[in-house]
């Protein structure tokens, strides 16, 4: 039974995704809004199809935390597929940190390009990656878009307590905003490389906002550690 609910689960999900992308094509030419809106239609698909096929449910809390700045970045622990799509239901057009391989896909990362994402070469210096932090600036400087960077780097396993990756410390200090830690147990339905998705509860936890100006050890310190915390709360 749990094969059968994952199999039609996958088949939606994945021919929704590219319906989608093939649908959004003439919005490539027009102005990024509508390809915004189109990211959280989509999103909200995805939730709504792992209600159906698998009785997922998904809980928000702390929601009152995006509230309390005009202008924010949210760092996000990484367990799925899943909080990339349930992030920006609730998120006002998040502004993407991703891996560059993404862009590359054909008509998904054309969408991905116009939603304004940043990509990254990971662990690499490469000469577009010294741009990076340009690239960050300038668009936080020109919208109040928030910023959505995984910190663990890749998705893992809910279990795992990675070190974060420094570049979140790194981008703290450079656009010098306010840093909504986001705690989640997602990979429990949705376990990161698995076929097999399972019935269940999901919680995403937005926390209390960091303000700016702590050193950025300090900071990265304190961000992996309210997140930790928190996850080990919720699981």
């Amino acid at each position: 039974m749990l094969f059968l609910r994952s199999f039609f689960f996958n088949i939606f999900l994945y021919s929704g995704i590219a319906t989608a992308c093939i649908i959004s094509i003439p919005l490539l030419f027009i102005k990024d809004r509508y390809m915004i809106c189109a990211g959280k239609i989509l999103s909200d698909y995805v939730v709504l199809i792992l209600r159906i096929f698998l009785n997922a449910k998904i809980e928000f809390k702390g929601l009152e935390n995006l509230k309390k700045n005009e202008k924010y970045f949210v760092a996000s622990a990484h367990q799925s597929m899943f909080e990339t799509f349930a992030l920006q239901t609730v998120l006002p057009g998040p502004i993407f940190i991703l891996k560059k391989e993404l862009i590359r896909i054909p008509f998904f990362g054309w969408c991905l390009k116009k939603i304004g994402a940043i990509d990254i070469v990971r662990d690499t210096a490469t000469k577009e990656n010294l741009s990076f932090f340009d690239k960050i600036l300038d668009k936080t400087s020109r919208t109040n878009r928030p910023l959505l960077i995984f910190p663990q780097g890749t998705r893992v396993s809910y279990k795992d307590r990675p070190a974060f990756k420094k570049g979140v410390s790194r981008i703290y200090d450079a656009i010098k905003l306010p840093c909504v830690p986001v705690a989640l147990n997602t990979g429990k339905v949705w376990p990161k490389n698995s076929f097999n998705k399972y019935p269940g509860n999901m919680t995403i936890s937005f926390l209390d906002p960091i303000k700016p100006g702590l050193e950025k050890n300090k900071f990265l310190e304190k961000l992996q550690s309210e997140i930790y915390k928190e996850i080990d709360l919720i699981d």
